[in-house]
C-alpha cells in the first residue's frame, strides 16, 4: 500500500491520507472545495465543484492516474436542489467517460461546503 500526497491540493484535514494506492487501483480521500494553500472556495455549488475537481485531478496524476481511469465516484451534496448544476460541471470534467457514480445528499459536510467528492481509480503499472 502507498499513501499520496501532493502539495498541488490542500492537505488532510484530519488524521488521514489524500489517497490511497493499493496495487493498481487508486482511492481517493473526499475532496472538498479548499484550494492547496488550505483556502475555501466561496461562492455556489457550480464553483466549488471546480474546485473540487482540481483536487481530484491533482491527487490523481500524483498516483499516476487521471480522470479517465476512474471507475467510482461517489458524490455527497449538501442540496439535492443544486444536482443539475452539479451535474453540468461534472459532466464537463468526464465528458464521453462515465463512471459508476453514488450520490447522496447529506446534512453536514466539513467546513459546511457544498459538495464533497471522492473517486475509485485504476493506476497504470
Amino acid at each position: 500500500m502507498k499513501y499520496v500526497a501532493t502539495e498541488k491540493a490542500a492537505a488532510a484535514i484530519g488524521p488521514y491520507s489524500q489517497g490511497v494506492i493499493s496495487g493498481d487501483m487508486f482511492y481517493s480521500s473526499g475532496q472538498i472545495p479548499l484550494k492547496a494553500d488550505g483556502e475555501l472556495v466561496q461562492g455556489g455549488i457550480a464553483e466549488q465543484t471546480y474546485q473540487v475537481f482540481a483536487n481530484l485531478q491533482a491527487v490523481l496524476e500524483e498516483a499516476g492516474s487521471s480522470l479517465q481511469h476512474v471507475i467510482k465516484t461517489t458524490v455527497f451534496i449538501k442540496d439535492m436542489n443544486d444536482f443539475a448544476e452539479l451535474n453540468a460541471v461534472y459532466a464537463s470534467y468526464f465528458g464521453d467517460h462515465k463512471p459508476a457514480r453514488s450520490t447522496v445528499e447529506v446534512a453536514r459536510l466539513p467546513k459546511d461546503v457544498k459538495v464533497e467528492i471522492e473517486v475509485i481509480a485504476k493506476v497504470a503499472q
